[in-house]
């Protein structure tokens, strides 16, 4: 299909002052564009070649905007070329604070996203197994009936909104907004599956869920421990800060995985662990740094609650027992233990590889502890650098796409609805009155937990019973999400069966769409593409970024904002929903969104990164230190980029942002800051705030709690309020005054406004105070299970019952011998189907494929290329290519998650609507994964399973 033109606007010429620093600029300054013809000659073919599309007319005016790249998180800046409304072309930005001109595969075929003839068109629905074209108002209102008469008979929980970190911040602002005007907490999105227990982990040590540093302050490590991370695939760019580091600091990294990756490549120390065991190897680690007194005394003493507690755990973590769980030997891991002690600071990096667990918020905790102990927290090159996925699934988390919490992870208290419902301008009772009115195991579903994205499956399949909500899910909305990348995909297929109605909200069909046998009750509703609208999106560091709109939507895709918009007025609250945001074209607008954002995010800090300011970091990227991140004279000189959250107070209080999270060394008017006072002030009769550690410049030199009206007062800074500021602070503290005037007192007495606290290595009111090594539910080391075993079986989690104990019971290992895991390709993101549907991409991987140790491959009769049957422990099982390789060891396999359009052996591309399957289809790697829940934010377990492989038949 042609595209075509929707502006009647001719595009506006090019301005060079604002295009920063080109590709083609940078050629010419360094003297290779010109008379350059030998260094060009040492590049490899192709690779300094512009993306150019076959339609560009000579000699039209080019327009180039400034966008940043919708694949991982690490947030590349892009420059990308328009000429007469067709995006012709796109450059990296050499002047980019983050990829300084870098780009990786996904990164570079950018372009065909805003061309891609895979996209879906206009909505559809399935009718007798067909695909039929249905209108906007058609499809709006047909969704909209059925919406509204499923919550007439089973409530509003029946209803599941899922969402995207693929929204930008204001989108995922408005879905989080939009599902509690529903009257709704069954809303989440994709960080329940990829980093929820590093947020719960995380936060619940000290304070915050995030990436504490940055990349970019990888460049000061000294160590560096990858553990379940694998960058050069998942996140190529970053790979340059690991290298800055290295070849700047001598940095020794260490590469902790089950499998030899090709960032294990780079590694000075490759460090084999059996899946599973992440646990048992911090303590380890840990065993050693104690036993030779190499942790960090002084900090622990003045900042860390618990770690006594760890150390009593840690003493059990002999290298003998070590080795039996992890396979990791004793010299090995004291060899590791001492270059992290005797090279600091030093960091730690971690991915899917150790968050995807049962004990995923164990192993994430142990993580932090490490830290704590060699004392790399709060300080340049140290600190735990949480390598997030999606472009913006930070800014999703923290704008609450969730099910347990609201925007700012304010909770669901009736305090924090309080909140919202003024920063909303709306009535609380109002708010309220949306919900089931029902109270389930003594909480009412406005206070409760909704049901977890991971678990969705079980809200349309459990008996409802044995759930705490009125009724099954029975509507269930996609929206931006890959079903493919979720656990048990056979139970998933009749989960999808079951439903009433299923709605993807997507510029692809998605796997969704496709892996049933329904014949009808599918919609499908074309969403346009982040370069297709415009506003803001969080990096993994935190930093805040603007992306320009490119083109217009294509075909007849909408922005996922006015989607809702539409939506919203079918389903009769879009004058709560847009009260304070105004309708322009039919569209919201977007700053007035971010102005809402900025009015009630203060717990984290999103207060202070208005429009106007993010707007100005996007024009400047060039003034921007590559190492620092921070403004070197220009309009925003003193400024970190993108003013990574905490930015404290309003706009106009100017915080520049805070680039360290818990770095006592800068004040914190100046980015500085301590560990949260988040769990109260003493436990047991001991002191859990700080001690002697305070940020510089701070009028109280030692702990503090929270700030509130009452501790102000308490130290005669009261009057330090103006007499407006008074008034909208009486009562309230730094989390709830819509003033700011509270966080601004705090900063101008050199405090944090959240407290100055130790972090705790014990979380009390987890299920684990210590984080313990528990062997996976399916698990081939039988003679482990009464050493470490699970939790028992709970009656209620999220909503629903969940086992434990129950299937770690039953011995599966000799049916299904072999490990399995899995992971990312540097080709694909996600589920696929957008990675997939390009066509520059799909030609570099085409298959999908199984990694098999030689010796398994050689017992069980096949060889590399074959194809085989995976099987997994549940009895889902996929047909798959066989890679015969070392990279795994005896016993383990792994397999890419990214893959989706065959399911136990059937081609679906037959069941895409025409012309919309993807280039590349292959089964999903999880129809073979099984049950599995972290206990704490019930992420799935998809990295350690039990299955068993033989050769297909011809």
């Amino acid at each position: 299909m042609r595209l075509t033109k929707k502006s009647d606007q001719p595009a506006a010429p090019s301005q060079s002052s604002g295009l920063g620093l080109s590709r083609r600029r940078f050629l010419k300054n360094s003297g290779v564009a010109a008379g350059g013809v030998a260094t060009v000659g040492m590049m490899a073919p192709g690779m300094m070649q512009q993306a150019e599309a076959a339609g560009a007319t000579a000699g039209a005016p080019t327009e180039v905007k400034r966008t940043i790249c919708s694949h991982c998180s690490v947030g590349c800046g892009v420059y990308a070329e328009v000429q007469n409304g067709i995006w012709t072309g796109q450059e990296p930005a050499f002047d980019h604070p983050f990829n300084a001109g870098a780009h990786c595969a996904k990164g570079a075929a950018l372009r065909e996203h805003g061309h891609g003839d895979r996209r879906l068109k206009y909505p559809m629905k399935l009718v007798d197994g067909k695909w039929k074209k249905l209108s906007w108002d058609e499809a709006i209102n047909e969704v909209g009936d059925k919406m509204l008469q499923v919550r007439k008979e089973s409530g509003p929980d029946s209803v599941y909104w899922l969402g995207s970190a693929k929204f930008s911040n204001e989108q995922a602002y408005l879905f989080r907004k939009y599902a509690a005007m529903w009257g709704t907490n069954n809303v989440d999105h994709q960080a329940r599956i990829c980093h929820s227990t590093t947020v719960a982990g995380v936060a619940n040590t000290w304070g915050y869920g995030a990436m504490t540093n940055s990349f970019n302050d990888i460049h000061f490590a000294k160590s560096i421990i990858l553990i379940g991370s694998n960058p050069a695939e998942a996140h190529p760019v970053s790979l340059q800060h690991i290298f800055r580091a290295k070849e700047r600091n001598k940095a020794h990294i260490i590469c902790v995985d089950p499998r030899f990756t090709r960032t294990a490549a780079h590694a000075n120390e490759y460090i084999r662990i059996r899946p599973g065991s992440d646990v048992a190897f911090i303590w380890g680690l840990l065993w050693h740094i104690f036993e030779n007194g190499w942790e960090d005394k002084q900090f622990i003493q003045q900042r860390v609650y618990g770690m006594d507690e760890v150390r009593e755990e840690v003493k059990k973590w002999t290298p003998a027992e070590v080795e039996d769980v992890t396979g990791v030997k004793e010299s090995q891991m004291r060899r590791a233990a001492k270059e992290l002690a005797e090279n600091r600071p030093g960091t730690v990096i971690w991915c899917m590889g150790g968050t995807q667990h049962t004990t995923g918020n164990n192993n994430t905790r142990a993580y932090c502890i490490l830290m704590l102990a060699l004392g790399n927290m709060g300080t340049s090159g140290g600190g735990t650098n949480i390598f997030r996925g999606h472009d913006n699934v930070q800014g999703a988390t923290d704008l609450g796409i969730l099910s347990h919490t609201l925007p700012g992870y304010y909770g669901l208290s009736d305090g924090a609805w309080k909140h919202w419902s003024k920063v909303w301008d709306l009535d609380h009772d109002w708010v309220s009155s949306r919900f089931d009115q029902e109270v389930y195991r003594k909480l009412k579903p406005m206070n409760n937990k909704g049901i977890p994205v991971s678990r969705w499956i079980d809200g349309v399949l459990e008996d409802k019973e044995q759930m705490d909500q009125k009724d099954n899910l029975r509507v269930m909305v996609c929206w931006g999400h890959a079903v493919n990348s979720q656990t048990r995909g056979p139970e998933m297929k009749k989960a999808i069966e079951k439903l009433d109605t299923l709605v993807i909200v997507d510029p692809y069909p998605t796997h969704a769409a496709v892996m049933s046998d329904r014949k009808d009750g599918v919609y499908l509703i074309p969403a346009c593409t982040q370069f297709e609208t415009y506003g803001s999106v969080t990096a993994s560091n935190r930093s805040i970024q603007w992306r320009d709109q490119i083109i217009e939507p294509l075909f007849e895709s909408k922005p996922d904002h006015e989607i809702m918009y539409l939506f919203s007025k079918k389903l009769g609250f879009d004058q709560q929903l847009f009260k304070n945001i105004e309708i322009k074209n039919g569209q919201p607008v977007v700053e007035d969104i971010t102005r809402e954002i900025n009015k009630g995010m203060w717990t984290i800090g999103y207060t202070g990164q208005s429009p106007e300011r993010l707007k100005l970091h996007q024009k400047n990227w060039h003034t921007f230190n590559y190492d620092t991140l921070k403004g070197e004279g220009g309009p925003a000189s003193g400024d970190y980029y993108g003013m990574p959250w905490p930015c404290w107070g309003t706009a106009e209080q100017g915080h520049p942002g805070t680039p360290i999270l818990y770095d006592t060394s800068k004040p914190v008017a100046e980015g500085g800051l301590t560990f949260r006072a988040r769990f109260g002030v003493e436990r047991d009769g001991v002191n859990l705030l700080a001690e002697g550690s305070f940020s510089k410049g701070s009028d109280i030199k030692n702990g503090y709690p929270e700030f509130s009206e009452k501790l102000l007062k308490k130290l005669g800074w009261w009057d330090d309020l103006t007499a407006e500021e008074k008034k909208m602070a009486e009562g309230k503290n730094w989390k709830t005054d819509l003033s700011g005037g509270i966080q601004r007192v705090a900063i101008k007495h050199g405090c944090a406004p959240f407290g100055n606290a130790k972090a705790r290595a014990v979380v009390w009111t987890f299920p684990d105070k210590v984080p313990l090594h528990r062997e996976p539910l399916y698990t081939n080391r039988r003679d482990l299970v009464s050493k470490y075993p699970t939790w028992n079986d709970s009656e209620s989690m999220y909503r629903l019952p969940t086992m434990y104990k129950s299937i770690q019971d039953k011995d599966l290992s000799k049916e299904y011998p072999i490990i399995l895991t899995s992971g990312r390709l540097v080709e694909y993101e996600g589920g696929g189907e957008e990675t997939r549907s390009n066509p520059w991409l799909a030609e570099l991987q085409q298959e999908m494929f199984v990694e098999v140790n030689p010796v398994d491959a050689n017992n069980q009769g096949f060889k590399d290329g074959d194809d085989v049957w995976v099987e997994g422990a549940e009895g889902g099982k996929v047909l798959v290519k066989a890679l015969v390789t070392n990279r795994v060891e005896e016993g383990v396999v792994f397999m890419p998650f990214h893959f989706g359009g065959k399911f136990q052996g059937k081609d679906l591309t037959d069941k895409y609507p025409t012309g919309a399957a993807p280039y590349v289809v292959g089964e999903a790697a999880n129809t073979a994964t099984t049950y599995g829940y972290d206990p704490v934010t019930q992420m799935q377990e998809s990295k350690v399973t039990l299955c068993r492989i033989n050769k297909a038949s011809a």
